[in-house]
This record gives structure tokens, sequence and C-alpha cells, in this order.
């Protein structure tokens, strides 16, 4: 038999097996009905292309490596005390100027198996999060001194100035449980804007949201005076990070599978429409507004043309979904085989003002948010321990 006869029938065997996965080897089986969903991307030249070839993340100080494991969000409070971040056994922890203390809880069945073992990773509480809580997004209401915490599985929560069990604020929007609550903002009358992922998929099945790119993620606010959660966007592919305009007219939001940086109005002409704001050079995790009024995204990862291709043909995703390569082995082509952090800054109008990264991970690895405060970029990442501090330049 010719060459290309016997390429042509191992190719169709293949093809067979994966249309079939017959042993149940494939990285999604064991969630029946898995499907995948089309990403509307933009043209790849549309990308933005600007790097940071001094990879000036890597003068970045890592804080707090063995104490704290995947400090998402950090927030200061509003008398300039903190930082405070979530983390992934649970609590809000509250640094007091000399050590970490406890400050909240979001679990009310909070028992010792959260409680942080020796050689503690991240990944290691996924197990156990729907019992212990998964504090994400933290912003403070600036009137009350109240704490606002997004937990991927209690919803969305408040804690006084004072810490302690956090009580419940809001867990359905218009009769849909909250299934994987990420980040919130506030407004100067207390309002809570935040974002719900999937109703689909819980946070410690982030992968196969990822993989599938559905579509049910929302954007939603609390009513503080009607005491009611409303849907502002819908039919959206894993949106994350939302941050308040400095003047309260527009808050943006990241939708993670389209890396897309949209704003959405609350004021003007347009109240109540959403409009496109800048293509992002990745998957976004949170966004932070600082005090200029710029906002700073944190990037999961780069596109790569494999991760482009994914979102792309749909077909294509589901056919290596099929093939006996682990879930682990498919998130690490789709970011380029590392993680490694890049920062970004856009202007209220959606210009980029500034790449900051450490293209080979050598110190930061990873970030979720970027919060910059007093000349300095705190940083903080779902996947890693510890802190990550970089001086901004004068």
């Amino acid at each position: 038999m010719k060459p290309a006869g016997v390429f042509a029938g191992i190719f169709l065997l293949v093809a067979v097996y994966c249309a079939v996965d017959p042993f149940k080897h494939g990285a999604f089986s064991e969630f029946p009905g898995f499907e995948v969903h089309k990403v509307v991307m933009p043209a790849w030249s549309e990308l933005p292309l600007e790097k940071d070839t001094l990879n000036l993340l890597q003068k970045s100080e890592i804080k707090f490596r063995d104490v704290l494991h995947g400090p998402e969000s950090i927030a200061f409070d509003p008398q300039g005390r903190g930082p405070y971040t979530g983390v992934a056994d649970g609590r809000v922890v509250m640094w007091n100027g000399q050590k970490w203390v406890d400050f909240a809880y979001t679990s009310p069945n909070r028992s010792s198996i959260c409680d942080p073992k020796p050689n503690s990773t991240p990944l290691s509480f996924v197990k156990n999060e729907h019992i212990c809580g998964r504090p994400l997004g933290l912003r403070f209401d600036k009137r009350t001194g109240d704490l606002y915490i997004a937990d991927a599985y209690f919803g969305l929560l408040k804690v006084g100035p004072e810490g302690g069990l956090a009580t419940t604020v809001s867990t359905h929007a218009e009769g849909v449980p909250l299934t994987f609550t990420n980040d919130l903002d506030v407004d100067d009358q207390g309002n809570i804007y935040f974002t719900d992922s999937s109703t689909k998929y819980r946070r410690r099945n982030f992968l196969q949201l990822v993989f599938s790119a559905e579509d049910s993620g929302r954007v939603l606010k609390y009513n503080q005076a009607t005491k009611e959660t409303t849907v502002l966007v819908r039919n959206l592919q894993f949106p994350n990070g939302v941050s308040l305009s400095k003047d309260g007219s527009f808050f943006v939001y990241c939708e993670g599978s389209r890396g897309r940086l949209s704003k959405y109005w609350l004021k003007g002409e347009k109240s109540g429409s959403s409009e496109a704001l800048a293509n992002l050079p990745g998957f976004p995790d949170n966004v932070r507004a600082n005090e200029r009024g710029d906002f700073w995204v944190a990037i999961h990862s780069r596109w790569t043309l494999y991760s482009y291709m994914f979102g792309e043909y749909p077909k294509l995703r589901k056919f290596l979904l099929r093939l006996p390569i682990s879930a682990m082995i498919h998130y690490l082509m789709h970011i380029g085989g590392r993680v490694r952090a890049v920062a970004v800054k856009y202007s209220p109008e959606g210009k980029l003002l500034q790449v900051l990264e450490d293209r080979q991970g050598k110190v930061v690895k990873a970030i979720s948010e970027v919060e910059e405060r007093e000349g300095k970029l705190w940083m903080g990442s779902v996947l890693a321990s510890g802190l990550a501090v970089y001086q901004l330049e004068e």
C-alpha cells in the first residue's frame, strides 16, 4: 500500500475513534452532554501586537509565597488598611501591618477540612471549594465600610467592617441561580454590579467552561434600594472582571472566551446599552480602575494560533478533545505551554496605554488581578501562592 493510502487509513481510524470515543478516554467524557460553541473572534490582524520586550514584571517582588494560596482579588478598606484578599481555603484575610489575620468567611459550613495543610497549593483546595467557599472578587462600599464578596459557590455576600461570617445578599437572578459568581464593583449608592461566569459550570469545572465556550454567562445588578437582582447583559462567554468608571457613567467587563473588554453605559443617551471597547491580547481575568480612571486588565495567557483556532473552529476543538489526552495537557497547549503573566492598561476610550509582562514566567507566572495603589501594582492569582508587587516607574 502506498504511504498516502496508509496515512488516509490512519486518519480515518482516528476520526472514527474520536467520533465514538469507545473507551471514554476523551478529556471530558465524564461530562454527559458536553458541547462546544463557536467563539465570535476578531480577525487575527485586529489583535494587539504590543509586547513588553523588557519583561518588566520580572522586577516584581513575590511576597508571602508560602502564606497566601490563590489570592485572586485585592482590596484596601476606606481607611486605607490592608490589603485584604480571598484565598483558596475559603477565607478572606487582612494584612494588619505585621501579619495576615483572618477577617471573614463565606461558608456557614466551614470545618477542619478547609484548613491549610503542609505543602498546600491553590489547586489542593478545589475538591472542597463547594464546602469551604471560594471568595473571588472583593470590593468595599466606601460609604459603610462593608466588604462585598463574590463567592464562586455562595453567590454575592457582604460582611461588616469588623469581619466575621458573611451574610447572603443574592443567590438568584430572574429565577436562575448564581452558579459561578466571579467579580463585582460597588457604586456610590451601594448598588452592586457583578458577573456570573456560567449558569452551567461551577468554578471547579472551569476547564469545561473554557473548552466549551458556552454562552450562559451574565452581568448583573443588585439594587440596594429594592433588594432585587436583575440581568443587565446575558449570553456571554465566560464573563469575568467588572469595574466602574471613575465618573460612574459606565462600567467595563471582560469576556474571557472572546478576549474582549466591553463597556456598559449607566448614564447618558446610551444608558442600558453595551459596546465593545477593546480586543485584548489574550484571555482576561479581573479588571480594575486606577485613580486616574484608566483600567488595568490581568491577562491569564496570550492568544496563540492554537487557542485562536480552538475558538474559531468548534468542530476541530471537539475532535481534539476526544483524543486520549488529559484536560491539563489540552490546557497547557491552549496557553502556549506554560503560564506567564501579562498586565495591560487601557484608557476609558479603549486605547492601549501600557503592557507589562513576564514572557518566560520566571518571576510572575500568573495573575488574576492588578490593583494599582500608591505607585505600586499588587497582583494576585488563583493559580499561584503569594502576591506579586511591582514598583511603577515615575
